[in-house]
């Protein structure tokens, strides 16, 4: 597959808007595009799926307020600024469908983001990914760039899942981060790396290790919609 940057001619003015399933998402898969696009002043705004309340069932009452919290601090690592995320309030681990209320009042709201805010790239996790929320997610980025009333591109971001084994999504890759600094992103988001919310979902060591750019894949309409 072509590998071309987000620098290059036909992507360097564009203005991003990255959409995560969860609180840590946005580090782990779009943490170099969020700082890059930061930087350079096309990040049009960072949009959480999901409350992340299912993480820890112990400490559901009040983990949204404490991932809302570590959300706020890793983007300000990532970004240098008090980018203030917009917050869909999914409940975590139970999508809406295309169809249903729910999403279609997030899709709408999107989609006026999109023309509020001039965005021509939604960035999201791939359909592929083994995980509902990040599905869903990008159902939502599909179904919105379908309804959008300006031209909007979609690029999927990887978490969880393996590479696209296709031609028809090219790559595209950021520039690299400085050393550490997605590290000290991550680690914005204790609740995610301890024990100290009770039983539940932990990230595995291995994730601290992330490489320093993002390779996303374009999709083109027609494509995962």
């Amino acid at each position: 597959m072509p590998l071309t940057t987000i620098s290059d001619a036909r992507w360097r003015r564009l203005r991003w808007l990255v959409i995560a399933p969860h609180p840590d998402d946005e580090t782990l898969g779009a943490g170099a595009l969020i700082a890059q696009t930061a930087r350079e002043g096309r990040l049009a705004g960072i949009v959480y799926l999901t409350d992340g309340s299912g993480s820890h069932p112990l400490a559901a009452g009040t983990l949204t307020r404490t991932r809302r919290r570590e959300a706020g601090l890793a983007i300000r690592r990532l970004t240098g600024n008090a980018t203030v995320p917009i917050h869909l309030n999914w409940r975590d681990a139970s999508p809406h469908s295309p169809g249903d209320r729910g999403f279609e009042a997030s899709c709408r709201a999107l989609v006026a983001l999109c023309h509020a805010r001039r965005v021509d790239v939604l960035a999201v996790t791939a359909s592929h990914e083994p995980h509902c929320d990040h599905a869903a997610a990008a159902q939502l980025a599909h179904a919105v760039r379908s309804a959008a009333r300006r031209r909007v591109q979609l690029v999927e971001y990887l978490v969880w899942g393996d590479a696209p084994m296709t031609a028809s999504m090219p790559r595209l890759a950021t520039a690299p981060m400085a050393q550490g600094t997605r590290r000290y992103a991550l680690f914005a988001h204790r609740s995610q790396l301890s024990g100290a919310y009770g039983p539940g979902f932990r990230l595995p060591r291995s994730a601290a290790r992330m490489p320093p750019r993002d390779i996303l894949y374009h999709s083109r309409p027609g494509h995962g919609g």
